[in-house]
């Protein structure tokens, strides 16, 4: 069902992590949450926008100050607690909370309530559940910037791709204290 006088619905999905190493490695500077969800929501009527992304366990403040900041941007924030995965050949750890499924669960889950899907991540992960959407009759648009997004998601969503470098001017987080909203490497 179609929003009322004909007003097209967007739901947003961001992949918290996946966006934090693109604009980290790949743009070298940081969107602000809040501008972002104002600029792809457009003239749509914003049915949800979600943020996931891994914690700490316990969270430290940090991520409970991000988590507030996104829930005061508009953001259903979604979290996962973060596991350490050890490498026994070099020895290294890194810590990761994978919510891909959680992303595709709520993409499934709230389907009836939007015309239009748009994905923040660049994982190809993500291809198969786009393509069902799209057999549903949804739009879909993947945010993400060029050398940041897998081959075939980029391929799967041809020209309903929206390069975060064409978005700067209108997203970009200037204050001075980037680190304090920006969250790393958490889901």
């Amino acid at each position: 069902m179609e929003a009322p006088y004909g007003r097209k619905r967007v739901s947003i999905f961001v992949d918290g992590a996946n966006m934090f190493y693109t604009q980290k490695k790949g743009l070298g500077w940081f969107f602000d949450p809040a501008k972002l969800l104002q600029v792809l929501k457009g003239d749509y009527e914003l049915t949800d926008a979600y943020w996931f992304m891994g914690v700490k366990q316990p969270p430290d403040v940090r991520d409970e100050n991000f988590i507030r900041f996104l829930a005061y941007a508009g953001y259903v924030v979604r979290t996962k607690a973060l596991k350490t995965i050890y490498d026994n050949d070099s020895g290294d750890s890194t810590q990761k909370a994978n919510l891909d499924i959680e992303i595709v669960m709520d993409m499934f889950n709230t389907v009836e309530n939007y015309d239009k899907a748009i994905l923040l991540s660049g994982d190809g992960d993500f291809e198969r559940a786009l393509e069902l959407l799209r057999s549903r009759g949804k739009e879909i648009c993947v945010v993400s910037t060029q050398n940041w997004i897998a081959a075939e998601l980029r391929m799967a969503v041809g020209s309903h791709f929206l390069d975060l470098q064409d978005l700067r001017d209108k997203i970009e987080r200037i204050d001075n204290h980037q680190e304090d909203h920006t969250h790393g490497p958490l889901s």
